[in-house]
């Protein structure tokens, strides 16, 4: 007789946004069981159609689960999950932070977890949304080391590698390094865009010659198909959740007093698709931003 599969441990997943709802059904379809909630109806009912049975608060997914990712918009969301799940006086979890915030932010959340119980990891993810949806995520995991090793079968269910980086905060401080690449080659890349479209070559071409040679960044990948097309509803990172990350950095870079003269000339570009209506669209949008400048006429398809 076949011996029966040992099943999956329980992950809770608190925030069901365009990350967190990702790393759901890539669980999901590993064969994990994800308890979810979000404050968001709308985003509980996709995940629940994905498989992910539905909690009716922060403290309820900790209850049920083994281990909670949490993936939240704001410092302040991350306290306020921090204070419930404590509250609720729940036998020792450990709790994986995953979003972009600051290191006092999330060394204040870890104080309350730890008070109840509970281990706190700092576990940013590089990647877009669309690369969470393919599971090529990395995940920068910082803290206990034990604690990551335990989870790096879960990690691997919907990323593609997981480091551990040390000391809680590690995580945190190589995030940043690895968006102000991020804001910079953005931001390249659709300034490379723009050049070609004004000198009259047409955009797939000059993205089929650009990914072939020695300019290719992995952002650009990601990104100049949006550019191409002129389109950017496909949101995979919104800018105005990407104003926040960058004032993250900014700070950081600061408050260490490291000049960031190119991830600085980026702001105000950013700032500007804001400015004009491109808040909830894709990061990629400054294209658009920078088309408007240079006076740019595309071709009717």
């Amino acid at each position: 007789m076949a011996k029966a599969r040992k099943a999956k441990a329980s992950v809770g997943v608190i925030g069901l946004g365009i990350m967190g709802g990702a790393f759901a059904r890539n669980l999901v379809a590993a064969g994990w069981h994800v308890i979810g909630y979000d404050i968001s109806l709308p985003r509980r009912r996709a995940a629940e159609r994905a498989g992910v049975e539905i909690a009716k608060s922060a403290a309820e997914v900790a209850a049920k689960a083994s281990t909670v990712l949490l993936s939240l918009p704001k410092p302040q969301a991350l306290m306020d999950v921090a204070r419930e799940i404590a509250a609720a006086k729940l036998k020792s979890k450990v709790v994986v932070e995953m979003s972009t915030f600051a290191i006092s932010d999330k060394e204040k959340a870890e104080r309350v977890f730890a008070k109840a119980g509970h281990t706190l990891l700092d576990c940013p993810v590089s990647g877009t949304g669309a690369q969470a949806a393919a599971r090529d995520l990395v995940f920068y995991a910082s803290g206990d080391s034990r604690a990551i090793r335990k989870l790096a079968p879960m990690f691997e269910a919907f990323g593609r590698k997981v480091y551990d980086v040390g000391a809680f905060g590690n995580g945190s401080k190589m995030k940043y390094v690895a968006n102000l690449l991020v804001a910079i080659n953005n931001v390249a890349s659709a300034e490379a865009m723009v050049l070609g479209m004004k000198a009259g070559l047409p955009p797939q071409l000059i993205f089929d010659l650009i990914t072939a040679g020695a300019g290719n960044s992995r952002v650009f990948e990601l990104r100049a198909p949006m550019m191409v097309k002129g389109k950017y509803k496909d949101v995979t990172m919104k800018i105005d959740v990407w104003d926040k990350d960058m004032q993250v950095i900014g700070d950081y870079a600061r408050k260490i007093k490291v000049p960031t003269p190119l991830f600085n000339a980026t702001k105000p570009v950013y700032l500007k698709a804001m400015k004009t209506g491109y808040g909830n669209q894709d990061t990629a949008s400054v294209c658009a931003v920078l088309e408007k400048a240079a006076k740019v006429k595309r071709a009717r398809a």
